[in-house]
């Protein structure tokens, strides 16, 4: 699961000064067992069983009720973004996966070697990449069940249109 290879990824780059976070927005496919956030003390409950539940080792910060820092990141259900010492981003995807995380930060610590190498002067410059990411279906189908069976019927209701 992406939540623990991230885990194993932070952990390995801790040394490095490297900070991870994982920011819990909301409910992406709320169901009986965790339904839609009607207060923050709901949410925080929430977000402490995610990480008790995937046993993730990074800090969690919860978003407010409304939203706020899912809706200035770009309302994706499962984005990440990499920022920069002066909080600048240098890396955004619409969904997270390690993998893609571990290249953009590796590629992060060579450019700030290149610039620390004076006989190689740099500049800045965007790139958009597709990439691509295998799916568990099932691991995803068994989080989908977690929340309720409300969860599985309106995800499956979605993906059939």
């Amino acid at each position: 699961m992406a939540v623990s290879s991230l885990d194993g990824l932070a952990a390995r780059l801790r040394d490095q000064k490297v900070a991870a976070v994982f920011v819990y927005t909301h409910e992406a496919h709320p169901g009986e067992h965790y339904p839609h956030h009607t207060s923050f003390e709901q949410k925080l409950a929430h977000a402490r069983e995610f990480q008790r539940r995937f046993k993730v080792q990074r800090p969690i910060l919860v978003d407010s009720l409304e939203g706020t820092c899912h809706r200035a990141y770009g309302s994706m259900p499962n984005m990440c973004w990499i920022m920069d010492r002066a909080g600048r981003p240098v890396y955004k995807a619409d969904w997270t996966d390690a993998a893609s995380v571990e290249r953009a930060v590796l590629d992060l610590f060579a450019r700030a070697d290149r610039r620390r190498d004076t006989r190689l002067p740099s500049a800045a410059f965007k790139v958009e990449l597709l990439e691509s990411r295998p799916r568990d279906q099932v691991a995803f189908m068994k989080g989908l069940e977690v929340a309720g069976p409300k969860a599985v019927a309106e995800f499956k209701a979605w993906a059939l249109r």
